[in-house]
């Protein structure tokens, strides 16, 4: 058995709710502007920095190409491509100065065993 005095409370609440959703719905949200700069170079070593206005929030932080290369994928396709291709050039460019040392070590090892 409901007394109507059971019933007023949800009554009064129902236009509150719908103030407030027409107050939620009406103001805009407050955007937030970041920069995000990330920086490599053929040595693989990679920083970040974040600015928001003319203030850095975040300077010279090192970062993994690694991590780097996976932040780009998950944030987009169009991100990922280029960022890729400069990661496969200095990993080629890594891969030469491997075989050149190799083969100055192999030099030297020869130069080393005539020398016995």
């Amino acid at each position: 058995m409901h007394s109507p005095t059971d019933s007023a409370p949800a009554l009064d609440a129902a236009p509150a709710a719908k103030a407030v959703s027409k107050k939620a719905v009406g103001k805009k949200a407050k955007t937030f502007q970041l920069t995000l700069t990330v920086t490599g170079s053929a040595d693989g070593e990679w920083h970040a920095e974040i600015k928001q206005g003319n203030s850095y929030l975040v300077r010279d932080v090192a970062v993994a190409a690694a991590a780097v290369s996976r932040a780009a994928k998950e944030l987009h396709e169009e991100l990922f491509a280029p960022i890729e291709a400069l990661m496969d050039e200095a990993r080629s460019q890594q891969a030469a100065r491997i075989a050149a040392l190799e083969a100055e070590l192999e030099a030297a090892r020869k130069v080393l065993a005539g020398l016995d």
